[in-house]
């Protein structure tokens, strides 16, 4: 059997996972797939196989490290994101997501992989109800080429002004002449899920950290609404990155 009967997804786990009927309503629908956590217990609830509720769970590109937060992704309601030095994940063509990649992929299958879980995360984008998702990024990352020549990245600025014309994106720009601000410390991701849980992505040298402390969490908070006055406007941004576009050749 595929997906599990919605009205009977809800009803069991609004009653024993303890998450709301929006979200369970949302694991009824292909390509919503729970976290493992809620996985397993939707499963020993429903008398079911977690395989036979939600065939495609194994069927994954993403590292294991980053699943969690894939997940997390998945359900999220809102993401507000900084990215210093590249395009953010869900705003990447395949062409600069497979030159970003292959930096630190040892091998021409892992960078498909790699490259695959990231084209597979863009599907919130376009699905019925997506996250308000709200992207800031230094213009330096928009004037840093990836690839052999400027071909690309005059695609990927256009590709971002695109999704910036999506209801549900909004990306603002910090530019060049900016002085030093709090976004040098570094890249992070803030969701807020259904229930109104908050949690925090934060990229590492080695790997990313996942927290829903609640400290760390007002902090990176406090940080995003300085950097957000740092950016430019909606329709301000969106004219600098076709601008930035336009310079790449």
């Amino acid at each position: 059997m595929g997906q599990p009967d919605l009205a009977e997804c809800c009803e069991a786990n609004t009653a024993q996972v303890g998450v709301d009927p929006k979200t369970a309503a949302r694991w009824a629908r292909h390509g919503s797939i729970p976290q493992t956590r809620h996985r397993a217990k939707v499963a020993a609830v429903l008398g079911r196989d977690v395989l036979d509720l939600w065939p495609d769970a194994l069927k994954r590109h993403e590292p294991v490290w980053f699943r969690r937060w894939a997940d997390i992704e998945r359900e999220a309601v809102a993401l507000r994101g900084f990215e210093l030095a590249w395009v953010p994940g869900l705003l990447q063509m395949e062409a600069y997501a497979r030159a970003t990649l292959a930096l630190a992929a040892p091998s021409p299958e892992e960078v498909d992989e790699l490259v695959a879980a990231r084209m597979q995360r863009q599907a919130v984008l376009h699905r019925p109800q997506p996250p308000l998702v709200v992207a800031v990024i230094d213009e330096a990352a928009l004037r840093r080429r990836a690839g052999r020549d400027g071909k690309l990245m005059r695609e990927q600025c256009e590709h971002i002004a695109a999704c910036a014309e999506l209801p549900c994106v909004q990306v603002h720009v910090v530019p060049l002449d900016t002085p030093i601000y709090l976004g040098m410390g570094g890249p992070f991701v803030l969701a807020e899920l259904p229930d109104g849980a908050r949690l925090a992505h934060q990229d590492g040298p080695a790997r990313a950290h996942i927290t829903d402390d609640a400290a760390d969490i007002a902090s990176l908070e406090r940080r995003w609404a300085r950097i957000v006055g740092e950016a430019l406007p909606r329709a301000q941004s969106l004219d600098l990155i076709r601008r930035v576009a336009a310079t790449w050749t």
